[in-house]
């Protein structure tokens, strides 16, 4: 059992010492390109990124290095247990948002790779909402009080809700610092008119909705009929049984 435990921890280790490596190594390169790339591309050209894709990227990186840290500090002083399963599967999905997405250019480069990302968070944040419900509840283990639609219905309010605050902090960054998170302009900087330029944001939070559906289906079925499933993503207080 000790063993066990121990090899889980080095995979978890493991993972995020990669995952924060992937996102350190390429400042002193962003820094760079910040410093000599253009401000505008005022020929249009395609493929050729100027300051503020680069300051994207720093931003990007840097947000993504305190994410990283975010689970031991909840962690810190034994005041909560996240899943392994939980904790694998937030630093993939950082290292794909965050390494790939900016860095690698996978949103320009691969078909629907924000779509795909956006649908397994939206999925993520609704496993979210059953953590947060279990924490409020004060439940002395994994059972809960209240109705499992009613925590099912709290759990998807929940990821939508972080879905559209995310939208929010997009479109604020995207005007203060002239960045293109919402993807409102063309990669050759030529802006988008009428629905297009709403489709990235809409599309995001359709995206949004359905995978924190379909998380909370599963999740009100995992805990209508007693299955289990669910409570193998949820957070708890330390002296709580998590499978």
């Amino acid at each position: 059992m000790r063993k066990s435990i121990k090899n889980k921890k080095d995979i978890k280790s493991i993972i995020s010492k990669f995952v924060l490596a992937s996102f350190i190594i390429p400042l002193g390169f962003i820094v760079y390109r910040i410093i000599t790339s253009p401000v505008n591309n005022d020929m249009h050209v395609a493929n050729v990124k100027v300051k503020s894709d680069y300051v994207l990227m720093l931003i990007q990186c840097l947000l993504g290095i305190v994410a990283i840290f975010i689970p031991k500090l909840l962690s810190k002083k034994n005041k909560f247990k996240i899943p392994n399963m939980m904790y694998i599967i937030y630093m993939i999905f950082l290292y794909a948002a965050i390494f790939l997405g900016e860095v690698r250019d996978f949103y320009y480069r691969v078909p629907h790779w924000d779509t795909i990302l956006h649908t397994f968070s939206g999925g993520g944040i609704g496993a979210l909402g059953f953590s947060v419900v279990s924490l409020l509840n004060k439940s002395e283990d994994i059972k809960f009080n209240l109705s499992p639609f009613f925590v099912s219905l709290f759990a998807f309010c929940f990821a939508v809700s972080i879905g559209v605050f995310w939208e929010i902090y997009e479109f604020s960054f995207d005007g203060i610092l002239g960045l293109n998170m919402q993807k409102f302009a063309l990669e050759n900087g030529v802006d988008l008119v009428g629905r297009l330029a709403l489709k990235d944001t809409m599309k995001d939070l359709i995206v949004d909705a359905l995978g924190a559906f379909v998380m909370c289906a599963i999740g009100y079925v995992s805990l209508k009929h007693k299955k289990g499933w669910i409570e193998k993503f949820i957070i708890t207080k330390n002296k709580d049984t998590v499978n």
